[in-house]
């Protein structure tokens, strides 16, 4: 019998529906392990196997591993299939997107025209960061550049972002401000470095949507269990399934003295070093801006854990910011003169050479003092022709009612009193925070040739007292080591503040307001151990 006609005699007892010419075999909504589990009697689709028996099928072809996609799946799906991951992952993705802080990315809305290096400025510091972002086989994965406040970190972080964005390398950003409660902790800081990884790599969010999902506390965690289950596992499965040559690996924090809480900016260096630096499967190169506060500041020493790891940019000591200040002074303020309607600010020879270099001797290096003149001058109320006047001519004893120098004054007030809160919260010997710090610093203004060491001990104090007495005030002074003249054998520390502008505010009553400490008291108080001195000298010598 022919093969037709053995066909012809084995009908089915009823005829399934089937549909309009099917592909043979095909499984319709099913995923790969749907289709292996598939037997005729148990799991066939009824409108194509129905009430079928005793039937053969030629060249069947079952394809179990066609791609799949979960998107192809309605939400409402109960099939063996729609177990829920899809559905489980988009949850968490939606906690995580909850658990960001928008604030503190690069682009962010809040953040309109942020600070960034002006055109021909900071070259050499650019191109240095750049060219280590580029170097994919340099060993050291982390640069941290600490600088003094205001001396442009902000603003070479904003730079260093939009260039890798344009390059398309750019991971994520973190910028922190300590006076944003949305981004002055580092609470947030996995959740939105997560957010950014994920946006352009659906399989890297699916894996993070769903390891949210499983553990909905996980952003109650530590910030190292949160980079472990957030971003290390998802990028290693993500590796172990494609290359990430391609993959964006610029990762950028800035302001990590901004976090309110140093334990927490210790643990930010720890988290990253331990999860993203020593794991070398981990693609990225991380650039951290911050004040030489002591997370950092201690993690870079000689002895710290970051030392070996981390190429330092130690950015006021490295760079002189002297021309580059000159540039921006001269390009804004003779942009704001063409805007004017003062006719004055429009002459070729406003502002004159005088006046910038009267600035840049007061800007000591600091980008934040330029940009507080440029911000003060730029005000539309008034001309920028009488406000420059203001900024040049101003003295406590002038009763403007306007200080150029606000601004600046209250970074001053924060740092000085979260530096005051600390000492006294360290130190339980008694001594006066404010006279202290005024009496090292007037010392400093007369060059006197006392070093540190050798006013501790006129003072009595202990032979690094300066080292707790400023261990919070350095992002604004720092000391040098030199011979003294008088003891050229014995090296000695002499104070340098970083800003002229900080010398002032402590000199000036009506900036440093309830911090300031008049000069009486600061000689009142080395005239009494003085006489101590020589009280304790002459009972020696007279037993």
């Amino acid at each position: 019998m022919s093969p037709k006609a053995k066909r012809s005699s084995s009908k089915p007892q009823s005829r399934a529906k089937l549909p309009k010419k099917p592909d043979i075999g095909q499984i319709v909504d099913r995923t790969p392990s749907d289709i292996g589990a598939i037997n005729v009697t148990a799991t066939a689709p009824p409108a194509l196997f129905s009430n079928a028996s005793k039937f053969v099928v030629h060249n069947l072809h079952v394809d179990a591993f066609h791609p799949y996609h979960q998107h192809e799946f309605s939400s409402t799906s109960k099939g063996p299939g729609a177990s829920g991951s899809h559905i489980d992952s988009e949850a968490g993705w939606k906690l995580l997107l909850d658990a960001t802080a928008p604030n503190a990315l690069y682009n962010s809305a809040n953040r309109f025209n942020p600070p960034k290096c002006d055109e021909d400025t900071r070259v050499e510091v650019i191109q240095e960061v750049m060219d280590w972002m580029h170097d994919r086989e340099s060993p050291q994965r982390l640069l941290c550049m600490t600088g003094a406040a205001g001396s442009g970190k902000s603003a070479l972080q904003q730079t260093i972002s939009e260039r890798c964005s344009k390059e398309g390398i750019l991971g994520s950003t973190f910028f922190l401000s300590s006076t944003d409660p949305t981004r002055n902790t580092a609470s947030a800081l996995v959740a939105t470095m997560a957010y950014q990884l994920g946006l352009g790599n659906i399989e890297l969010r699916r894996e993070m949507g769903t390891a949210v999902a499983k553990d909905s506390l996980i952003f109650s965690k530590s910030l190292k269990t949160q980079m472990e289950t957030l971003i290390v596992a998802p990028i290693e499965s993500l590796h172990r399934n494609s290359e990430l040559s391609a993959f964006p690996y610029a990762i950028l924090i800035d302001g990590l003295d901004e976090c309110t809480d140093e334990e927490r900016q210790a643990e930010v260096l720890s988290t990253i070093n331990e999860c993203l630096i020593k794991n070398k499967n981990m693609p990225f190169r991380i650039f951290i801006a911050s004040r030489p506060e002591w997370a950092i500041r201690s993690a870079l020493e000689e002895d710290g854990y970051l030392q070996q790891v981390a190429y330092h940019i130690p950015l006021s000591d490295k760079y002189q910011a002297f021309f580059d200040i000159e540039r921006v002074l001269w390009r804004r303020l003779q942009e704001i003169g063409r805007k004017s309607s003062d006719s004055r600010a429009r002459s070729p020879s406003w502002p004159s050479k005088q006046d910038i270099a009267v600035l840049c001797r007061a800007a000591s290096g600091q980008f934040i003092y330029a940009a507080t003149v440029i911000k003060f001058v730029s005000d539309k109320r008034s001309s920028p022709v009488d406000r420059l006047k203001m900024v040049l001519n101003w003295t406590p004893d002038t009763n403007q009612r306007t200080n150029p120098f606000a601004s600046l004054d209250r970074l001053y007030t924060n740092i000085l009193l979260r530096a005051k809160e600390e000492y006294e919260a360290s130190n339980m010997d008694g001594h006066d925070f404010l006279l202290l710090v005024r009496v090292y610093h007037l010392v400093h203004k007369v060059h006197w040739f006392f070093g540190v060491k050798a006013l501790a001990w006129l003072l009595k104090l202990e032979e690094d007292a300066h080292e707790k007495l400023f261990w919070d005030l350095r992002s604004l002074v720092t000391t040098t080591r030199r011979r003294a003249w008088f003891f050229p054998s014995i090296p000695e520390y002499f104070l340098q503040f970083y800003h002229k502008s900080f010398s002032d505010f402590l000199d000036d009553e009506s900036r440093s307001k309830d911090l300031f400490v008049p000069v009486q008291r600061v000689e009142a108080h080395i005239a009494q151990f003085c006489l101590r001195h020589i009280d304790e000298s002459m009972f020696s010598n007279n037993p």
